[in-house]
């Protein structure tokens, strides 16, 4: 499934460049990561037996900036998907004007099963197998899927030992005392949020008569919800792996998360004390995943895994708009059906870009030492993302293209410039003017 994401995004890609006029060479670029580092990470484990985990790093182009990209912690995680995250931080990166370039990396491992002390071991010893290629101005890694705060803190830490000095701005996400940000925790919600605010202003939507169903509710989906709600909109359905909660009253986010963190499902949270559903709600029902991708509601928030969406199910979806937290939730071929439906999907390139923009900050006050409150962090962030989402919603409008298309062409305007600047093919057979 992993190589088929990354064929999905190099033919997508090609149908891209129809829409822009540039040079053969960034075609090229473009083509193939710039680096692909696989490793093998020993942890002894509680039990006094050594296990062998694959890890990864790939930096995919550095052309704009530094590489720039999370690490996850999951099973699936493989080469392939690796590299797809990584192209999906080049174009995310330079759609919001980022000075960065992409990267990935991940370990191959179910986070969950490990006691805190290995989860610390591994993260160490990841750091440990990639400090090489790494660094303030050179790849500056954050949190992904099943990692947090807590593990970019001793990486940095592992990466700080390493140097034999202080080195913060090696690594975002880090817990606020160690140097981390103020609002890096909501950022990806929060950007997520100003983006379908300015997409609500532009449809004449208003925020409480739309109604919004979340698949996900991990730490992006949960922050999207909250602000979300905080900013009128009804909140009509949450799920995370163990299925979902459906009510046409709305439902509250933060009693969600309460009933979350003590390992509750959604099934059981219904009947809990001090219940998610009133009594005398008939509408209140559980939804497997699948059922709540079909649910009839006016914005359908995908905060979980990519491949959510698919050619086989997007005939099916019946939300009036998508907006993607997770990273390539919907399928190139489910994409096309549902602009032919004329159901938009606000891409993820453009409305997760929050937790990069805000891991920008943290990279930025680390390497000055002067620290933002939340409140600027946020100002700071609505004022990157809010410009960068009505360029590419106007770009869509004018050309009547999807609005993947548009951010990729926003994007890669951007990329394609700077590789033109160091010097192409037409430049050096002397074709174009110096």
């Amino acid at each position: 499934m992993a190589q088929k994401i990354f064929d999905d995004i190099q033919h997508h890609l090609n149908d891209i460049f129809q829409y822009m006029d540039v040079p053969e060479d960034v075609r090229s670029r473009l083509s193939v990561p710039k680096l692909a580092l696989s490793v093998s990470i020993p942890v002894r484990m509680d039990d006094g037996r050594l296990e062998i985990f694959k890890g990864y790093r790939v930096q995919y182009d550095d052309t704009i900036g530094p590489y720039k990209g999370g690490i996850r912690f999951h099973p699936g995680v493989n080469m392939d998907e690796v590299t797809a995250l990584s192209f999906w931080m080049t174009i995310k990166t330079a759609v919001v004007g980022l000075p960065y370039g992409g990267a990935k990396g991940g370990v191959k491992v179910n986070a969950k099963a490990l006691s805190r002390m290995e989860l610390e071991r591994l993260s160490r010893g990841y750091i440990r197998h990639i400090a090489d290629v790494i660094g303030p101005s050179r790849d500056i890694p954050a949190p992904d899927l099943y990692t947090n705060a807590t593990v970019m803190g001793w990486m940095a830490d592992e990466y700080a030992q390493i140097q034999r000095r202080q080195v913060p701005d090696v690594i975002t996400g880090k817990p606020v005392r160690l140097h981390g940000s103020q609002g890096r925790e909501s950022a990806t919600g929060r950007g997520a949020l100003y983006t379908l605010l300015q997409w609500a202003e532009r449809r004449g939507m208003k925020p409480s008569a739309t109604t919004v169903a979340v698949q996900g509710f991990g730490n992006a989906g949960y922050h999207f919800a909250r602000l979300a709600r905080e900013a009128g909109f009804k909140i009509v359905a949450v799920s995370d792996s163990s299925g979902a909660i459906h009510t046409r009253k709305g439902i509250d986010p933060d009693r969600i998360m309460y009933f979350k963190r003590q390992r509750s499902s959604m099934h059981e949270m219904m009947y809990a004390d001090g219940a998610i559903c009133d009594l005398d709600d008939p509408s209140c029902v559980t939804l497997s995943n699948a059922e709540l991708l079909e649910l009839d509601v006016d914005v359908l928030a995908l905060a979980a895994l990519e491949n959510q969406i698919t050619i086989e199910n997007a005939p099916r979806v019946r939300a009036k708009h998508i907006i993607e937290l997770a990273n390539g939730p919907v399928t190139s071929e489910a994409d096309t059906l549902l602009f032919e439906r004329g159901i938009p999907v606000l891409p993820d390139v453009l409305c997760n870009a929050g937790g990069v923009t805000v891991s920008y900050f943290e990279w930025v006050q680390n390497r000055s030492g002067y620290y933002w409150s939340a409140e600027e962090i946020y100002d700071r962030l609505k004022q990157m993302m809010e410009p960068q989402a009505n360029q590419v919603f106007a770009m869509a409008e004018h050309r009547e293209i999807p609005l993947r298309t548009a951010a990729y062409v926003h994007a890669l305007h951007r990329i394609a410039g700077a590789i033109s600047e160091r010097g192409t093919r037409e430049y050096f057979n002397g074709k174009e003017r110096v």
